[in-house]
């Protein structure tokens, strides 16, 4: 396990605590988006000591009932502390039930009505050119969101501004609060209606951190950038895994106990994991024993 591996499972344990201990909230799609987090906050260009630096990169979450997983990053790179998570959902709390930029250091933009988060990153894109500002701004959105008829006219003035700063995320889950994104209003040919649409489009496992870290690296080529990543809903506690049930569902204490011991196995297998390969020789080693170069 290495340390975005780590801190993803950390990041998983706070979500997981901090529902549990308000009593309501969304977990599964809050769990759905943590690699893509963690991977993209070792990326961009940020100051937590100084969070509202001019030129900063900005990050939407437009699918804003997920805020506890960007509560979860921002405090592990020392946004806020973490006492702040017993408070949550709470009046006079930091952390409210959808991100509040007037409350919550390291929040971009207030979100919540699923579709205007990604409207709003398209005016934070074209302020940047217009002020001659290199920051980039990443929208993360759900793909139950795209049914919204916002985000579609939102993606049409991305593309025809050529809005190269700016990287819209989709979760792709597959889930939504009434069921499967399918069933509901199909998606359709969604990297084929991206790439209409003027966008380009990079398709991802949205759990595998090594992908995500390449794509966040390559460089812009005058479009508007769509990151299809494809998530499991409620990942890591295998009975959220898949289950639109828990979109937004409070954690009962049974339920907790289980997910967090889920956790604590995970974490003792990663660093299993760790020993094991530590023990194992290198090829140079091997090579080196069989007579080789």
């Amino acid at each position: 396990m290495n340390k975005k591996e780590a801190e993803a499972l950390l990041v998983r344990r706070d979500i997981v605590t901090m529902l549990h201990s308000a009593g309501s909230g969304h977990p599964g799609g809050s769990l759905s988006i943590t690699e893509i987090l963690v991977s993209l906050y070792h990326h961009i260009s940020v100051r937590p000591d100084e969070p509202d630096w001019e030129d900063r990169d900005r990050v939407v979450i437009s699918k804003g009932h997920a805020a506890p997983a960007i509560y979860a990053v921002l405090a592990e790179h020392g946004y806020f502390l973490k006492d702040e998570f017993k408070r949550l959902r709470k009046l006079g709390g930091k952390l409210q039930g959808h991100p509040d930029m007037n409350k919550t250091p390291g929040i971009d933009a207030c979100s919540g009505s699923l579709g205007q988060g990604f409207s709003t990153s398209i005016g934070m894109a074209l302020a940047a050119r217009v002020l001659k500002k290199d920051y980039h701004v990443y929208a993360i959105l759900g793909d139950g969101e795209l049914q919204e008829g916002i985000v579609w006219e939102a993606a049409l003035a991305a593309a025809h501004y050529k809005l190269d700063n700016l990287t819209m995320i989709i979760d792709c889950n597959g889930l939504q609060i009434d069921g499967a994104t399918d069933s509901v209003m199909s998606l359709g040919d969604l990297p084929g209606k991206m790439r209409a649409f003027g966008f380009e489009v990079k398709e991802v496992d949205g759990h595998d951190m090594e992908a995500l870290d390449r794509i966040w690296k390559e460089a812009p080529n005058g479009k508007p950038i769509c990151v299809i990543a494809r998530t499991t809903k409620g990942k890591g506690i295998s009975f959220m895994e898949g289950k639109a049930e828990w979109h937004g569902k409070a954690i009962t204490q049974e339920e907790y106990e289980a997910a967090m011991k889920e956790l604590d196995e995970a974490e003792q297998h990663g660093m299993a994991g760790q020993l094991d390969q530590a023990k194992q020789p290198n090829q140079a080693e091997q090579s080196s024993k069989k007579g080789g170069m």
